[in-house]
């Protein structure tokens, strides 16, 4: 009897220790995150720089100069400023020649002398641009002032070949990278050392968000030190000395904010097809009639000849059209309310929805108040 009451006794302590466990997950469900991962500093941001260049070495892969005289034209103009003159009248042929845009993102506080990667993509017919090399090429800001200066060879993650007609080609063979292929040449301003207040901006808009931020900042630095400008900016006051202001930075980018419950949304892209939802999205008990729709137009080719070779007639070739329509009979099905996501997708997968049905099921309970959520088609 009593190895009993020890044998209950043990299993009553590890249910009560699997509950105070569950207990303690159901309190403390999400984490806080750091001010870093929600926010930005006003003004210390990424740089966007454009140039046209010629990748060259292409083994006869490159642009079709018929097609693409700008080409011809580019690779005349680097020519001449290289001190090559042609006759008037010189016509051409290039294989081994491909234009393409360079793009590239200027870092905040970059120097001059520092490397940046590069982007390198064909705005011709070229069909692929392995192997080649880029020949230095201006990269110009929004303003039409040069920041850097790019050139290097170009790698291209993919392969593809040719041969008797077949064609086989793995990934996308038109655009390519180049690591640390671009030198910074000028340097964006950006006054950091001012004895104004330090912006902080949310990557969201939402009030709620904006006051837990101040009332973080307030608790590490102090009350007063900060405050909300509207629901994505927050004003912090700071000293004028740079290494104050750099460290205040850091203290500050560290700081936990405890999350506010995200909003239920849905995002459909109408092009692809794709449904994706995240974690607060509710559905409601609904019912949902579903059918398909399967239209198929095709067309027969007949060809018609004379049944002696000497009767004189013709041999005419006769398309004949077909259009076919199948609709299966639509039912109704009952699909019970979800609690969380994962409902949500399983009540959907009953469906044995397609994603593109699953765009109109959704439209169509988001209009009778079924679901539970931002629906945002891009």
């Amino acid at each position: 009897m009593k190895g009993n009451q020890k044998a209950t006794g043990d299993g009553g302590r590890k249910r009560l220790s699997a509950a105070a466990m569950a207990l303690a997950l159901v309190a403390n469900p999400v984490s806080a995150e750091r001010l870093k991962e929600i926010a930005t500093i006003a003004g210390v941001r990424d740089n966007q720089l454009v140039g046209y260049g010629l990748v060259i070495g292409l083994d006869g892969s490159g642009d079709q100069t018929t097609q693409t005289p700008f080409t011809v034209q580019s690779t005349l103009n680097m020519l001449r400023n290289l001190g090559v003159t042609l006759p008037p009248g010189t016509n051409l042929q290039l294989k081994n020649v491909a234009a393409v845009m360079v793009t590239a993102e200027l870092p905040p506080f970059a120097r001059v002398g520092q490397r940046i990667d590069v982007t390198v993509s064909s705005i011709g017919n070229a069909k692929s641009l392995r192997g080649g090399t880029l020949v230095m090429t201006p990269l110009k800001g929004a303003d039409g002032q040069v920041y850097a200066i790019a050139q290097g060879n170009v790698l291209v993650g993919g392969a593809g070949a040719q041969a008797g007609g077949a064609a086989q080609t793995i990934n996308h063979l038109a655009a390519g990278r180049i690591p640390n292929g671009a030198t910074v040449e000028r340097e964006v301003p950006l006054d950091f050392a001012t004895d104004g207040p330090i912006v902080v901006e949310l990557k969201t808009s939402d009030f709620a968000t904006a006051a837990r931020v101040v009332e973080a900042i307030d608790r590490a630095l102090g009350r007063g030190r900060a405050r909300a400008l509207d629901g994505r900016t927050i004003e912090v006051s700071a000293p004028a000395e740079a290494n104050s202001r750099v460290a205040l930075l850091g203290r500050l980018m560290e700081l936990p904010v405890d999350p506010v419950e995200e909003r239920a949304k849905v995002v459909v892209n109408a092009r692809t097809g794709s449904v994706v939802m995240n974690r607060a999205v509710r559905l409601e008990p609904v019912a949902v009639a579903h059918g398909n729709l399967k239209v198929t137009i095709g067309e027969d080719l007949t060809i018609s000849q004379p049944q002696t070779p000497l009767a004189g007639g013709q041999t005419v070739a006769a398309r004949q059209g077909q259009v076919k329509i199948e609709q299966p009979p639509a039912m109704l099905h009952h699909v019970r309310g979800g609690a969380d996501l994962g409902e949500v997708i399983k009540a959907l997968n009953a469906l044995g929805a397609t994603p593109t049905d699953i765009i109109s099921i959704l439209q169509a309970m988001k209009a009778a108040g079924a679901l539970k959520a931002d629906l945002e088609v891009i």
